[in-house]
């Protein structure tokens, strides 16, 4: 497999890569990029442990390509706190001490983040939906879904 370099934009900030185009973006987050906050998970992109977001929507970095990312703001989980500060949403997860060990989160707040950026007021059902691709093995499911319904009641409240 060749590898090339291309650049490569994660969390605000442009980083030169060597990879090849066909190795998981997860593989560069996690290596090339030393960012460890994204998890590996079942390697075929249905447990969602691994999501991160490419240009504002939730993706698993499992299965997405390298060449699929160029161009592209890649945002992973230490990329969401704003100036150091957990987001509203990860404080609100601390809040309802939503995590338990905490395997499941980094890809759960992707998919939140993403949910709450189009939709800043969701229903619970539209949480559901949002995050049942997740798989969270301690069954957190409900403290998670209050964490979000909380954040976007915090946002509101802003």
């Amino acid at each position: 497999m060749p590898v090339t370099s291309f650049r490569l934009n994660v969390n605000g900030q442009e980083r030169a890569v060597d990879a090849d185009d066909q190795a998981p973006l997860l593989d560069l987050l996690r290596n090339a990029c030393n960012l460890k906050g994204t998890r590996f998970g079942c390697g075929t992109g249905e447990c969602g442990a691994c999501h991160v977001l490419v240009d504002g929507a939730s993706v698993p970095a499992c299965d997405t390509p390298a060449w699929a990312v160029r161009g592209k703001c890649v945002v992973t989980v230490e990329g969401l706190s704003e100036g150091g500060t957990p987001s509203r949403l990860q404080q609100a997860l601390l809040d309802e001490q939503a995590g338990q060990c905490g395997y499941c989160l980094s890809g759960i707040l992707a998919s939140a983040t993403a949910l709450l950026a189009r939709t800043p007021q969701p229903t619970e059902a539209q949480v559901r939906e949002a995050l049942d691709q997740h798989l969270c093995r301690c069954g957190a499911h409900n403290r998670i879904v209050r964490a979000v319904l909380r954040a976007s009641a915090q946002e509101v409240a802003r």
